[in-house]
């Protein structure tokens, strides 16, 4: 009898993908000094908001807190901004790091059922991401209201919008990650995949004004654009096309199953 081959379970497949995404060295230094920028940024805002607090008028004091500005500092802008660029590039280079090395050739050889793989990979930097980006969303929360505290300015997680501004930060990580992933797919090639991902994520909804609706619904279908609606950063004044947040976390789901869906379809049609 001739001896047969035992095929890989997909249980097998998602413990490989973890070994190989935690033995790039670039995955731990880069969520560590991402995680620093993302908490300096956001602290840093909270405490120059503590420290000239006093210089405030009584008027703009009262705005602070009427404008919930307290979820602004928790999780900001710049801070967004640094998060979708780390995310992407990880995304980006754990499949890159895979054609660089060769490993993919030893991977496919020993597994040639290439869509298993990749959603293997897609899983495991999914949930990596998904438990990073909220477990640093909510540290973020939990230290600016600390500073903020301090001019009892803080605010708690049952706050309107403060539960949904910690999700929404934390689930941004895992949209980036798989949008970089699937550029790296294409791509593959290191530079380009990361370049590529933050031209797409971070540069795109630049040029895409609100003032006209077209411009506005393409806008509006930008993951960095809905992370902003999630987070409520509209509250200060009116838009043209105003749209809902049941909206932004459809485009959050679709922008994630579709580049999944891309890097799975791309690595099982070209060649290794």
């Amino acid at each position: 009898m001739t001896p047969t081959t035992a095929r890989a379970r997909f249980t097998d497949l998602l413990a490989a993908e973890w070994i190989k995404l935690w033995s790039l060295r670039s995955t731990g230094w880069s969520l560590l000094a991402g995680a620093l920028a993302v908490l300096g940024i956001n602290v840093g805002t909270a405490y120059d908001h503590y420290k000239y607090w006093d210089q405030y008028d009584e008027s703009s004091r009262a705005a602070f807190l009427r404008n919930d500005i307290g979820l602004v500092d928790a999780f900001t802008a710049n801070s967004g901004m640094v998060l979708v660029l780390v995310l992407g590039a990880i995304g980006a280079v754990a499949v890159t790091g895979e054609y660089g090395s060769g490993l993919i050739r030893t991977t496919l050889a020993a597994v040639p059922a290439r869509r298993s793989v990749m959603a293997a990979k897609a899983l495991v930097v999914t949930a990596v991401t998904a438990v990073f980006g909220t477990a640093l969303a909510l540290v973020s929360f939990l230290l600016t209201q600390v500073v903020l505290d301090g001019r009892d300015a803080g605010l708690t997680l049952g706050h309107p919008g403060a539960l949904r501004l910690v999700l929404a930060s934390g689930l941004l990580a895992p949209v980036a990650a798989l949008v970089g992933m699937a550029l790296g797919a294409v791509a593959r090639h290191s530079a380009a995949s990361v370049v590529a991902a933050t031209g797409l994520l971070l540069m795109v909804p630049l040029f895409l004004s609100e003032d006209r609706y077209l411009t506005a619904v393409l806008r509006h279908a930008q993951p960095f654009t809905a992370w902003q609606r999630l987070a409520d950063f509209g509250r200060f004044g009116e838009v043209a096309h105003p749209w809902t947040t049941g909206g932004a976390w459809l485009v959050y789901l679709v922008w994630a199953l579709g580049a999944a869906a891309l890097a799975v379809t791309v690595v099982h049609r070209r060649d290794q």
